[in-house]
């Protein structure tokens, strides 16, 4: 990329999305199963936390990259929304500010979009609850924003560490966000599921009664680690 190109801002309006099949079951999974099926990747961090509880989404990306504490891109990612899609906030440097309200959900829940991660604030939060719009945010902020500084929709940004590029699969839930990538969407699905199947498995061992420090083959590993197993505390005089 060029200097010029790097000073340029763009609206991208049309983006690959992944199956909505596949992206649809990698909600189902949870974040935990899928960010342990694809080898502990893809969360973007404890900073991104729920709004509300008991809620489970995923979708497409659609990318924001905005000024701190001015949200025009926001206005201006909405129309390139559509049905299944999870507009992704990241911006050029910190930002607390309530970026996001009430007014916003009402645009993206018109156009299909099921919930908003964003790397910055919320406000009106309450009344997002009672809409059942889901956010996951940094910051929970009455502070009002601009609308003055240019940015992108439909770019590449980083979030938590963690690139998010147009289309990647967005999965959220009470445990945070985490971040599929398109191109191995249906391998994460493929390896989430076999996961579930061997946890299922493990449950019904464990609602037997076997201990998992035993078919996990930790008691070995603690004796060896120098953990004594003594009757009493009487015996440790």
């Amino acid at each position: 990329m060029n200097p010029n190109e790097r000073d340029r801002h763009v609206v991208i309006r049309n983006i690959e999305r992944a199956d909505p099949d596949v992206v649809d079951g990698l909600g189902m999974v949870g974040t935990a199963t899928v960010h342990e099926a694809i080898g502990r990747r893809g969360y973007v961090g404890p900073h991104i936390t729920p709004i509300q509880q008991a809620v489970k989404i995923s979708g497409n990306a659609v990318t924001v990259l905005s000024h701190p504490g001015d949200n025009m891109m926001i206005h201006a990612a909405v129309e390139v929304c559509g049905p299944g899609d999870v507009l992704v906030v990241a911006n050029t440097a910190p930002s607390t500010h309530g970026m996001f309200g009430d007014l916003l959900a009402t645009s993206l829940m018109t156009r299909g979009v099921r919930g908003l991660v964003i790397d910055a604030g919320v406000r009106d939060t309450y009344d997002l609850r009672e809409m059942e719009f889901p956010v996951w945010s940094a910051h929970v902020s009455c502070q009002g924003t601009v609308k003055a500084t240019p940015g992108s929709v439909n770019v590449p940004i980083v979030l938590g560490g963690i690139t998010v590029n147009p289309g990647d699969v967005v999965c959220a839930d009470d445990d945070g966000v985490v971040v599929v990538g398109r191109s191995e969407a249906q391998w994460a699905l493929e390896r989430s599921n076999s996961r579930l199947r061997n946890e299922g498995s493990t449950r019904d061992r464990l609602t037997s009664g076997e201990l998992g420090v035993d078919f996990y083959g930790l008691r070995d590993k603690l004796i060896e680690l120098g953990v004594e197993y003594i009757d009493s505390a009487d015996d440790l005089r």
